[in-house]
Order: structure tokens, then sequence, then C-alpha cells
């Protein structure tokens, strides 16, 4: 501290050394006695000064180094007792917060529910983000606890762990006594058993085999919600399963949900989708999404993706675009997520089938009411320029809710700092400086469970389902608690016991209750003991939604040998209620009938109904395919990368590829667009991009959400979706296959870092537009050799003979060029692409070396790329294969050179 107090005004790095010799020398002379002779200690001690004098002559580089700048200071924000965070939530007058369960006894809680005697199954992600780097994810330390109320008073006072050793489990479906669980990085579905009752499964299998997924965390499926229709949801996938007794489980493809974390379900089996990544809080609910993902321009309020919290931190993801700046407080839905419709009859009843959807980013929870007008589903926030629920707690973050067995809400709190995945943490982003500085990475190992109650009521009964027999079960379908009559109905289909058809039917018949008379039908639906006499009475049940319900039941029974009621179906276009219409057309779409579309277009352009108008329209029109002559293989390439695309990179490229529109950004998307983006069509900038990320703004623009690696998936998966969005959107870019992923990966396997769009463009060889000068020849038909380079890929050059080995085509430049690819593109004639070649170089057109490559065809458009690029003359391609079967065409032949370092 005395040496840089001393050198502080000695810029210069020699004079600093001479101010280091005088400070010494004033040590030294201080230590000696100058008038007399120094003591063999002083004298060694002087000794010591000028060689420590001399070592710093020789380091003098220490002495002009700039001091190291000081690390940003760290305000960090505390974690608070549950009996302090209760102090900080805002709720409307008369409702209140009750804590439920609390860590120790649960450790990062993602998700409650509950079995039929109401024991609470928790899923706690132990592993997630326990480092600002979230190290050791998927080491399987999370796990699945138990809790139970032995008093049947509502406190949970038994706690097991029922599942242990897990890879962040995700999603938890009670059916009687046995549970299906879904984990992290896998498709499957496994059953489990807790035969010894003393609350840990001992009894596993799996029940449904979908292998690996290597998707993001935040890209992978939740939900597992048994629909009304006795089929089961996830989010992400683009099918839905149904139990099938003991054996494995039926599997139905569906359109892409668009959903991300969590899922709900309301009172007529609609399910209602949330994105996090798209910003979409609540989305695709205007229909079943069986029959496709719909939404339409006045569903909600133009300001309903606004959000009012109470904590201003700025720790979201996008930085400056998605908060405002003069409170910090987060803007709009980034990390909505987990909700749930409220259909319990212990809160005030202006609750009912309202929709809850947590935002643990805004630590608050929105509240949207729900009507129908028209035919058309319309939601808003009642609580203006402010929310149903906030806490000024940063550490609050509600990932998920539920509807009770006693009537109440349950909000699922992960109480933590970060509540972003690894990927959005990076080195480099905004949101790891602002996580930083307030020590948010160091709050983790905690977590609550709440109960939301109202000063007017109390919580419902403890149920105990699981000890009753089917004919009690049959009663809850009248219950006025939602989840009551949806736990009876899996039970008694779990069960298969057909002795309660009489008085199922009988409820269908004369229950008061229109609810019931639903759960009931769709209870024989599910027990395959449902007939066209009884659907053919709903079909004219004085309720509009029993009629709708009515409708889609009848598909089952139209799906297996009962053509008699399709007239009574097709009459129901004419009914008085749109969602009654409305459900007509959907089925007769889904079941191809014919003249289908005929029907419903006069339907739609006739009927006075605005929601039968824009609904009805946009069940009229096809999806886009993408367009081409594409061998089967390739078509079903492309239909796998399709498929991708619409789960998981629709939600910041949009299905239309021209980018997610970002609310409250006019024109501004999440992500660039990939239609007519040369990144996408050349070379292996989108493999780069794929598996490494893509991070900074792309041509000067800066876009709301990172691309994200997407490495951990497996080869095939990258080809799928890059092939397809190569094809998709306009684009013509080349085919490419796994081993072209796994060429990519191996070349870039030490990076860990995402692409810059300067690093890919420097990386990334391009076509040499100009052909000035080029001589073009052939082994076989050269009078059509020139159309190679013609710019129209609708000619061709043709071998006009079966491929053979020592066929060739050759070009000359004008001058010696650097070479680092070619593009054989043989789109218009799919199968004519070379079994097998070698590219071979000369300066003179006579002597040739050793071949630049060698390699095979695999599809329409043979993409080469050069080890290293080369400089030459003579450039030729010979084929190496014999075809018994193809002749060897080219419609356009494309010559690539290193892009511009």
């Amino acid at each position: 501290m005395i040496i840089s107090k001393s050198t502080k005004k000695f810029p210069n790095s020699k004079l600093r050394f001479v101010a280091v010799i005088h400070w010494m020398l004033d040590v030294g002379c201080w230590m000696l006695d100058v008038t007399a002779k120094p003591p063999l200690f002083t004298r060694l001690s002087l000794a010591a000064v000028v060689i420590v004098a001399l070592g710093l002559l020789s380091s003098s580089h220490l002495l002009t180094a700039e001091p190291p700048a000081p690390a940003a200071k760290v305000h960090q924000v505390p974690m608070l007792s549950p009996e302090e965070e209760l102090k900080t939530f805002q709720l409307p007058a008369g409702y209140k917060m009750e804590l439920v369960l609390s860590d120790p006894d649960i450790k990062e809680p993602v998700l409650a529910v509950f079995d039929g005697n109401g024991r609470m199954y928790v899923a706690e992600m132990r592993t997630y983000m326990q480092d600002i780097d979230g190290r050791g994810e998927e080491e399987p330390m999370s796990r699945i606890s138990r809790h139970e109320s032995t008093k049947g008073n509502g406190v949970f006072d038994k706690h097991t762990v029922y599942l242990d050793h897990l890879v962040l489990p995700r999603a938890v479906l009670p059916l009687d006594d046995r549970v299906l669980v879904g984990v992290t990085d896998s498709a499957d579905i496994t059953l489990h058993r807790d035969s010894r009752r003393d609350g840990v499964a001992d009894e596993s299998k799996v029940w449904y085999r979908g292998g690996p997924r290597g998707l993001n965390l935040e890209q992978q499926p939740s939900g597992l919600v048994w629909g009304l229709d006795n089929w089961i949801y996830l989010t992400c996938d683009s099918y839905r399963l149904r139990w099938n007794g003991n054996g494995a489980p039926l599997k139905e493809s569906t359109p892409a949900n668009g959903g991300q974390w969590g899922l709900a379900q309301d009172d007529y089996g609609k399910m209602w989708w949330s994105n996090a990544g798209a910003e979409k809080g609540l989305w695709h609910f205007q229909t079943p999404i069986l029959y496709g993902a719909i939404d339409v321009a006045n569903e909600k309020p133009e300001d309903f993706n606004q959000v009012w919290p109470l904590v201003g931190l700025a720790d979201v993801q996008a930085g400056p675009l998605r908060y405002r700046p003069e409170d910090k407080t987060l803007n709009y839905f980034t990390g909505c997520a987990g909700q749930t419709i409220y259909r319990g009859d212990r809160l005030p009843p202006d609750l009912y089938g309202n929709v809850f959807l947590p935002e643990p980013v805004g630590r608050l929870i929105r509240r949207a009411t729900v009507k129908v007008e028209d035919g058309i589903t319309k939601i808003e926030n009642p609580h203006s320029k402010s929310e149903f629920l906030r806490s000024t707690d940063p550490n609050f973050r509600p990932v998920n809710m539920t509807t009770g067995p006693d009537g109440c809400l349950y909000i699922v709190d992960m109480y933590r700092g970060i509540i972003q995945e690894g990927n959005w943490v990076r080195e480099g982003s905004y949101l790891r400086g602002r996580v930083k500085e307030l020590g948010l990475q160091n709050n983790i190992g905690r977590g609550r469970i709440w109960r939301l109650t109202h000063q007017d009521y109390q919580p419902g009964p403890q149920p105990h389902m699981l000890d009753e027999t089917p004919a009690q079960l049959v009663q809850h379908l009248e219950n006025p608690n939602g989840w009551w009559r949806d736990t009876a109905q899996r039970m008694l289909i779990v069960k298969g016991d057909r002795s309660v058809v009489p008085s199922l039917v009988k409820m269908a018949e004369t229950s008061a209750n229109h609810l019931a008379r639903l759960h009931a039908m769709w209870t024989l639906e599910g027990l395959g003991a449902l007939t066209p006499q009884l659907v053919r009475e709903k079909l004219h049940d004085d309720h509009a939604m029993v009629r709708a319900g009515a409708i889609r039941a009848a598909e089952t029974l139209l799906e297996n040998g009962h053509p008699e009621l399709i007239g009574d179906v097709q009459n129901l276009v004419h009914d008085t209620d749109p969602t009654v219409v409305l459900q007509a057309v959907m089925t007769s779409k889904r079941l191809e009938w014919p003249d289908w579309k005929k029907t419903a277009q006069a339907i739609v352009v006739g009927s006075p109904s605005q929601g039968v108008k824009e609904i009805g329209g946009q069940l009229l029109v096809d999806p886009p395919k993408i367009v081409g002559n594409f061998t089967e293989r390739q078509q079903e390439q492309l239909q796998r990368g399709q498929e991708i695309f619409r789960s998981v990179c629709f939600a910041c490229h949009g299905f239309d590829g021209k980018g997610m529109p970002m609310p409250g950004h006019d024109g501004g998307t999440l992500a660039p667009p990939l239609a007519g983006s040369k990144t996408v069509v050349q070379g292996d900038a989108v493999l780069r991009v794929l598996l490494h990320g893509l991070a900074g703004p792309v041509n000067g623009k800066t876009y709301g959400a990172q691309m994200v690696p997407m490495g951990a998936n497996t080869d095939d998966w990258i080809a799928d979706v890059a092939c397809y969005v190569r094809k998709a959107f306009g684009n013509e870019g080349p085919l490419v296959t796994k081993r072209d992923v796994r060429r990519v990966r191996k070349a870039n396997e030490g990076r860990a870092v995402p692409w810059t769009i300067e690093e890919l463009s420097a990386a990334s060889p391009i076509p040499i537009e100009s052909h000035a000068g080029w001589k073009l020849s052939a082994s076989h038909n050269p009078g059509d050799i020139n159309k190679l380079v013609d710019g129209d890929d609708a000619t061709r050059w043709s071998s006009n003979d079966l491929q053979s080995p020592g066929m060739w085509i050759q070009i000359e430049f004008p001058e010696k060029t650097e070479v680092a690819g070619l593009v054989l593109d043989s789109t218009r004639s799919p199968n004519d692409y070379p079994l097998g070649y070698e590219i071979e170089a000369s300066d003179d057109g006579h002597t040739w070396g050793r071949p630049v490559l060698r390699g095979r065809g695999v599809d329409a458009v043979t993409d080469i790329l050069f080890r290293k690029p080369v400089k030459i003359r003579f450039l030729r391609v010979t084929l190496t294969q014999t075809s018994k079967w193809n002749s060897w065409s080219i419609h356009e032949f494309r010559v690539l050179k290193p892009a511009v370092k």
C-alpha cells in the first residue's frame, strides 16, 4: 500500500522504479544508525531491500500494469422466511395466502398434483440452476415427494419421498394408486405404484416409450393432463396418448400446440396453452387443439400481455427491451408458465372458470376472466394496470398452480434467485451481469407451496376416493368442484368396471347439472360403453356445451363403424349456438367427410356469427406445405423437421419463418427471419448456429431472444430441422445429412460460446456469381454443358446414359481461382445425383494430382465442402460408382469460394 501511494504520481515505469528505490533507501536509512557501523542484521536487511528492488526491476511490467478493475458491487438480494415472505403479498380484499409446505420438506418445487385421497405429489427439480452456469443439472438427484394430511384437516403432516434419484421431473399424473411420471431429457413416461403403502413407490415400469430427448430444459414437454375426452395431453409434443388398460397407450397425432411449461383444462375439455419463449401468455384456446391451434384478433385486449409487477430489478433476459426504464419493472409477459383454470367451490363464485397465469419473472400471478361471445372465447385482466397477486420479494417465483380437492387454489413457489435456465445466463449475456450484481445465483435450495383462501369460505373436505367403490365414484361426477369430477372420471376409466354403466346412462340423461351429464357421457365413452342412441339424444340436449360435447364424443363411434350418426352431426351446422356449429365443422373436417369443405364454406359465408366466420375461416385454410420433388426418405425427413420447428423453433421465429412479433415493439420480432436468410441456405452456417447458438446483433439489429445451442440433440435431429428451414418459407437451400452435422460438430467440438453473425459470415463459403471466361466440358452430352450455369433450374445437363465410373464434367477457369466447395443441384431430377464421386484439380488440364476429395451423394443436392480451399485453374468431377437405373443430371452447378475474412 505504501509503494502504491509513493509511485502513484509517477506514470513512467523508470520513474516509478526510482521512486521505489528512493522509498527503500529511506527505509534502509531509518533502519540504520548512520553515525554508527551497521550491525550484521541491519546490513542483511538492507541487502534484502536491494534484492527486492532488483527483482522489481526485472519485473517492471508489474509496475506498469494498470490496477485490476474493481468487481461490480454485489447488492445481495436476501432470502426471507415463509413468515416474512407472507407479508410481501399484495391481494384483493378478503383473500389471503396460507403456507402449506416449505423447505426443508421440499426444495425447488415445480408442480403439485393430488391423488384420489388428496395426497399431494410435488416434483422437486433439486439440481435446477444450483450455480450461475447450471452445472450438474442432469445429475439424478431430483425427486417426487408425497405429502399427506393424516388428520384430514388440510395440514400436511406426513412426508415421504415417493420417487428419488430422478433427472429433473416435470410431469406427474396420479391415476388410481398408480402414478405416471415424465422426466427431463426423456420422452418416456413411466408408471409407478406404492404397493406397500409406505409412501414410497416400489413398482415401476415404462408405460410409454418415447426415447431420449436432447432439447434444452425449457423446451421439453410438461402437462400430462387427462382430458375430458379421455386423452392425455402434453405440451411441446404434437401427439396425445390414451390409457389402454395395462398395455401400451394409444397414440394419435395432433396439430402443434405451441405450449411450453404448464397446461390447463376448462370445464369443457379445452386445453389452454402458454409459451414463455414466444412471450405468449395464454393462446390457442379458441378450439380443442385436436382441430388446430387457432387464435383470433379480438380474443384479448391489446394491453393484455402487459404486466404490472412490484419488483423492479431489471433482471430480465431481453434486457432494456423488456423492462420499464422509469422503475425497472417487467413490462410484458416473458416467463408465463404453469397456468390453471380455477374450477373449485371454496372461493368467491366470480373466480370460477377464470384462468390464473403465474409470471415468475415478474413475481406475480395474472387473473384472466373468460367469456364466450358469439362463438369467440375472450379473456381480459379485470385488475386494470395491476395484478391479482403480486409480491415485493424478488425470490417469489410462482411456476405452477392447481385447483385442490378442498376447492382452494394452490400456488407452487420455487422461491429462488435465478429462474432462467443456464443457456440464457451465459457469459456475455445481459442477464448474467444483473444476476451477479444482485447475487441471485446464491439464492437456491428453497421452495414453498401456498394455498389461496378467502375470508368468507372454508376449505372443503379431504377425499377418500382410493377407498371407494365405482358406484360411489359416479356420484362425484355431480360435485361442484371440477377436481372431484375429473378425478372420479379418470379413476372409473382406469378401473374399467362396467357395472356402473346403467347409473352413468341415467346421469347423462337426467341430471340437472349439465356438467354431470357431460362427464357421465365421456365416462361411458372411456369405458367403451357409449351408444349411438345416447349420443343422438345428447346431440339435442338443452345445453349447447353438452351438444358440442356429444359431437366430439360421436367421433369415437363414427371411427368405429357407426356412419348412421353422420347425418345427425351434419344437421347441427344449423344449430343456434356458434360453438355447436363450429364443432360440427371441426368434426367433419377431422373425419374428412366427402364434400366437408364445400358444406363448411357455405356455412361460414352464410353465418351471421362472427365466431363462425373467423374461426371457421381458419379451419378452411390448409397449412402451408413444402413444395418440391423429393424422395420418400426426404419427405419423411422434412416432415420430422417441420414437427420439430412447430414444437420448438416457432416460439421465436414464428410459424411463417418471419419472426415472432414482439409485443410492444412495432415491427420488432423475437428472432431474425428465416425466410430469405443467407445464413440458413448457404454453407454450414445453419448447422453451426443449431449446434452452438447465435449471440449479438444480426445485421445491426438486436432481437428479443437469443438463439441457444441445440447441440445436445442427435445429428439426425439437427439435420431434420436444418433441412426443413432450408426448404420452407420460400427458401431453396440444399438438404443436409447427419454426416454433414457430424462433420461440423467435430470441426467445432472445442467451441464453448455461441457464434456471432460476423464469425459466421467469415466462416461460410459463398457462391461465385460471375461465370465470365469459364469453359465447361463433359465426357457425355457436352452440347448441353452450359446449362449447368445458366441460372435456370428448369434446364439441366444430363449424361443421357447410366452413371458409370470415369464419367466426368470439367471447368476451366480463366485464371487460378480459390475454390472452397461445390453444389450439384439435381432437385428437379431427384434420383440423378452422383452415387460416388471424386474431385480433382490441375494447373494445365493434363496433369492431375491426387483427388482433392472423395465422397458420395445421398440426395438431390450434393453439397461438397473441401477440407481447405484450393487454388486451381482446372476442376473436374468424376463418377466412381455405377447406377443400374439413373443417369447423372445437374440443373444448377455452383462453385463456392471462401468467405471474405
